[in-house]
C-alpha cells in the first residue's frame, strides 16, 4: 500500500494558479503540498506550468530576440547606426530563451523552499474522500489526504484531425519555441496570446506567416 501523508491543501498543478494558491496557503500557516508532472528540456523538474515553461515567458523572451533583430534591420539606421550582414544566430536565441525558463522555473522552487510548501514531481490523480495519489518521476507511489484539494491542472495542446504533431512539419507551442531554424513559411492554427507571438517572432526573422482563427 502506498504511503499516505497528511496535509490541509493539496494542490494539483505547478502553474501560475497552482503555485500562488499553494504558497499563500502556506502563508496562512496550512501544511501545504503542491504536485506537477513537467519536466523541463534537461529532464528535471520545472514547476511554473505553460506560463513559465512553454508559454508567456519563453515567448516573450523570443520576442525580445526578434525585436532587436527587426530594430537592426529596419529602425537603426535612422538613428544614424549601420550594419553590414546582420544575421541571427537561431540556436543561440532558442539557448538565451532556455536559460530564462530555468531561471524562472528555479525561482518557483526556491519560493516553495522558502514558504515550506512540499512539492511532488509526477502525475496526481484524485481518488475518493480527498486523496490524491501521485505515481511520481521515479517510479514511486504516495497517496495525500487532504482536508481540502485544489485542482490547478492547466490545459495542453491538442491535435486536429487533419493536422497530427509530426515533431517536423507540424508541430505544437513546445516544437515552435525550438525551431533550430527560421522556417520559409509558418502557418499558425490560432489566434490566441501564444499562437500570435510566437508568428510575430518567426515573422521578424523571416518567415512568411500565416494566422488561421475560427472565432
Amino acid at each position: 500500500m502506498a504511503e499516505q501523508q497528511q496535509f490541509d491543501v493539496v494542490v494539483i498543478g505547478g502553474g501560475p494558479a497552482g503555485y500562488h494558491a499553494a504558497i499563500r496557503a502556506a502563508q496562512l500557516g496550512l501544511k501545504t503540498a503542491c504536485i506537477d508532472a513537467a519536466l523541463g528540456k534537461d529532464g528535471q523538474p520545472a514547476l511554473g506550468g505553460t506560463c513559465l515553461r512553454v508559454g508567456c515567458i519563453p515567448s516573450k523572451a523570443l520576442l525580445d530576440s526578434s525585436h532587436q533583430y527587426e530594430n537592426m534591420l529596419h529602425k537603426f539606421e535612422q538613428h544614424g547606426i549601420g550594419f553590414k550582414d546582420a544575421s541571427i544566430d537561431v540556436a543561440k536565441m532558442v539557448a538565451r530563451k532556455d536559460g530564462i525558463v530555468k531561471q524562472f522555473t528555479g525561482g518557483i522552487a526556491q519560493l516553495f523552499k522558502a514558504n515550506k510548501v512540499t512539492a511532488y514531481y509526477g502525475f496526481g490523480q484524485l481518488q475518493p474522500g480527498n486523496v490524491v495519489k501521485v505515481k511520481q518521476h521515479d517510479g514511486s507511489t504516495v497517496e495525500l489526504k487532504g482536508t481540502n484539494v485544489i485542482l490547478a491542472a492547466g490545459s495542453d495542446s491538442i491535435e486536429l484531425p487533419f493536422a497530427k504533431f509530426d515533431g517536423e512539419a507540424i508541430v505544437d507551442n513546445v516544437g515552435a519555441l525550438d525551431f533550430t531554424e527560421t522556417p520559409k513559411r509558418l502557418a499558425v492554427i490560432g489566434a490566441g496570446v501564444i499562437g500570435l507571438e510566437l508568428g510575430s517572432v518567426w515573422k521578424r526573422l523571416g518567415a512568411e506567416v500565416t494566422i488561421l482563427e475560427a472565432m
